[in-house]
């Protein structure tokens, strides 16, 4: 065997191995950007559950709560604006999800000013489906957040950012709490 079929087949080796590893980094890339999709989705259908309820919670509440107008339409108005924040990006929905929050924090707590309201059948149960809710909205959120990392860290390091870069994988955006609201305790009254 001569000089130049040794170095042919190390060359074709070589050019087999950065083949490979191209193609399994862009196969790799490409299932996590798909999962961080999947997990998005996955956050919209609870966040769609959660729009869907707030009418049947407002219609139960307006007959006992006539003088809290004012939070009455806060919730209104920020379902509207985070029903029109859909599409818009992660970080603009995030932003109007969590107003959302704050206003639903804030009915909620008032709703504690009407015993009558409390006792009420269809109020606890739409109460109850609310919260389950909001618990698989955070469940999502950080299985999203954890897709999302796990994404990021492959776009961002050495080598496969070298094949992210060369077929513009972009970084995922993190679902992140903005509302002051939606980063205090809650608060729990037993009286």
């Amino acid at each position: 065997m001569g000089i130049g079929i040794i170095v042919l087949i190390v060359v074709l080796a070589v050019l087999f191995l950065v083949i490979g590893f191209i193609w399994m980094t862009y196969n790799g890339l490409v299932r996590l950007r798909n999962q961080v999709k999947n997990a998005w989705a996955q956050i919209d259908v609870q966040l769609k559950r959660r729009h869907d309820l707030i009418p049947n919670l407002m219609e139960t509440v307006k007959g006992y709560m006539k003088h809290e107008r004012e939070t009455l339409e806060a919730v209104t108005s920020a379902r509207n604006l985070a029903q029109k924040a859909i599409g818009t990006g992660v970080g603009a929905q995030a932003k109007a999800e969590g107003e959302l929050s704050s206003a639903l924090s804030r009915l909620l707590a008032v709703v504690e000013n009407y015993p009558d309201l409390k006792a009420n059948q269809n109020f606890m149960a739409l109460q109850e489906e609310l919260t389950s809710t909001e618990n698989k909205i955070s469940f999502s959120r950080q299985y999203y957040n954890d897709s999302v990392l796990t994404y990021n860290n492959k776009t961002q390091m050495v080598p496969s950012n070298i094949i992210a870069g060369m077929f513009g994988f972009k970084t995922g955006e993190f679902f992140e709490v903005t509302a002051a609201a939606e980063r205090e305790a809650p608060k729990v009254s037993f009286g």
